[in-house]
């Protein structure tokens, strides 16, 4: 048996689309809403490929509620409490709650959560929300078995899960998980350190090519997780075949996120400056903590530190603020649109049939990135 695999796996950064012949005139003629149709699940989903990240900062009620009329899809994070996830799916309109998945663990408290959930959204006849179940390692039998468990016990629901990047795995979540989406990635993301840490990954660009491969030909999906940093990555990653493109660090900073922000404080002469030097007119968000959900300021928040038979694999960042998430959003839908009219794909559907990659040594130039 080999101990070294020779074949090169590529990143975003390895490579670029190559332009083709196109009978488009313009952007506007670009459907990047696609009818989404799943191996299990009988529900069909209409929307865009871009799923924002179920991180803390990012996977909140208020990035659902901004993001979903425009075709984006959320993971929900995991901490959020039972009565305001129920609350949240019981009172919200239909067609946020469609795009919204209930995410979670495979613990134990994890599964049982999710289930008086479920029941009490049962009980009064609320539809059953789509569910995310994420850990950082899907290799492990456990994961297979609970997924196969949450498929028996929720067959409407769409299911996505992760993380993998081995075609085998996609394979093994699809037959014996019932997956309906799988998630791919594991270290690329800008806040995750599982690849200084542990030594294991996998080029982005590879795994998507392969997982996704080895997925469409069981008539399952795949969603690309983690590494890209511009709108170009997000359709690098759609040229190898992803279904979907989730994003975390993108989306941080932006209005919607939630967590500790750092704010700085405007003060303007005027009548009140007069009795107090220190009145504040104005207080605007500067920067955002934002961090892996594998880091030590993660598992301080919700575990109670970092356990003596592990280790953090995640960093934490001060995040400038952006913003309102809808512009981030339109801005990153723009990008897809312009590369739809490069290649000729008029929906996005065809973009992966249109793709065809470049390797290159260098992508852009650099000379003002820093501005």
């Amino acid at each position: 048996m080999y101990k070294i695999l020779n074949d090169l796996k590529l990143d975003f950064d390895d490579v670029l689309i190559c332009p083709k012949r196109s009978t488009l005139s313009s952007r506007s003629e670009v459907d990047l809403i696609r009818d989404f149709h799943f191996k299990y699940s009988p529900r069909k989903l209409s929307a865009s490929p871009v799923i924002i990240a179920n991180m803390d900062t990012t996977g909140t009620f208020a990035m659902s509620k901004a993001l979903t009329g425009h075709g984006a899809i959320i993971a929900l994070h995991k901490h959020y409490k039972i009565d305001q996830l129920v609350d949240f799916f019981s009172n919200t309109d239909k067609s946020i709650a469609e795009k919204t998945f209930y995410s979670l663990g495979t613990s134990s408290k994890d599964i049982e959560k999710m289930q008086q959930v479920f029941n009490t959204l049962n009980q009064a006849h609320i539809t059953l929300p789509n569910v995310c179940v994420d850990v950082a390692n899907g290799y492990s039998e456990k994961f297979v078995k609970t997924l196969s468990n949450i498929r028996h016990l929720y067959p409407e629901s769409i299911i996505m899960a992760g993380n993998v990047v081995t075609g085998e795995m996609v394979e093994e979540l699809i037959l014996h998980g019932g997956v309906d989406i799988v998630k791919v990635g594991i270290g690329p993301g800008a806040v995750c350190t599982t690849r200084l840490k542990t030594g294991v990954g996998y080029g982005q660009i590879s795994a998507c090519l392969e997982c996704a491969d080895a997925a469409h030909g069981l008539g399952g999906l795949i969603c690309a997780d983690g590494g890209c940093k511009h709108p170009g990555d997000v359709c690098k990653a759609l040229g190898t075949g992803a279904d979907f493109v989730m994003l975390g660090s993108m989306f941080a900073g932006t209005d919607e996120c939630e967590g500790e922000w750092e704010y700085e404080f405007w003060a303007e002469s005027g009548f009140w400056q007069a009795f107090d030097p220190g009145y504040v007119t104005e207080k605007k968000k500067k920067s955002l903590k934002f961090y892996g959900m594998s880091s030590k300021e993660a598992m301080d928040k919700h575990s109670g530190g970092v356990a003596e038979y592990r280790t953090s694999e995640g960093r934490c960042v001060k995040v400038s603020y952006k913003g309102p998430a809808k512009e981030i959003l339109l801005d990153i839908l723009g990008g897809i649109r312009s590369a739809c009219t490069y290649i000729g794909a008029k929906k996005i559907k065809h973009f992966n049939r249109r793709t065809t990659f470049i390797r290159v040594n260098n992508t852009h130039t650099k000379t003002y990135e820093k501005y």
